[in-house]
């Protein structure tokens, strides 16, 4: 099965300030991942001289894409054809995104339906400024069993279309993750220790 040092660890910087994130680059941890605009943009400013691997792993409403869609490195929450036209009219470059899927069919939670997953990938291939990955879920608060089935299926259908990257796993179920061939986790509580180990303070 993967370790942790087999994939790519993008830290959930959400968790941390500026100083603790320099820290972090210092150490060699330099994919950092915010899920909120504001903080992304004031963290982004500050951090420029940084070589710093940015992805937005938070769901990126349409109105505030343009704000950071040529910023991002990589974008984990990919969910709409109207966010994929944004993306097309405002980025210079292709961007790398994951698409974000709801294997878990909860009502409250973003991403494609997985029936209309196929479709939906046809229609991004016409986008030049979008670079598909792979895709993304979550799992199922609190409930194994659910995240279980839900990266099975996401893992399943990433090896069916072929994608080459899959992004799945927090701190809480990144084990489970790793177990279906997972190459990107985001992680916070583990990178708490990393700095608590380098006299880091919290």
């Amino acid at each position: 099965m993967k370790t942790l040092s087999d994939v790519t660890i993008v830290c959930a910087s959400k968790y941390f300030d500026t100083d603790q994130m320099i820290k972090l680059v210092q150490l060699g941890y330099k994919d950092m991942g915010e899920n909120r605009v504001d903080v992304f943009l004031n963290k982004f400013e500050q951090l420029k001289e940084y070589p710093i691997k940015w992805h937005f792993i938070g769901h990126l409403q349409r109105n505030k894409a343009k704000q950071v869609i040529d910023k991002i490195d990589v974008l984990h929450s990919l969910d709409s054809l109207e966010l994929a036209k944004t993306i097309q009219s405002l980025r210079e470059s292709p961007l790398e995104v994951f698409i974000q899927i709801n294997a878990t069919e909860e009502s409250q939670k973003y991403g494609v339906d997985v029936k209309n997953l196929s479709s939906f990938y046809e229609e991004l291939k016409k986008y030049d400024k979008i670079k598909v990955l792979g895709l993304m879920t979550m799992g199922k608060f609190d409930d194994f069993e659910g995240t279980k089935k839900a990266f099975e299926i996401t893992s399943n259908l990433n090896q069916d279309m072929q994608l080459k990257f899959l992004s799945m796993g927090m701190s809480d179920d990144y084990e489970l993750a790793l177990s279906f061939h997972t190459t990107h986790v985001r992680l916070g509580r583990y990178f708490k220790s990393i700095l608590e180990e380098s006299h880091g303070t919290f």
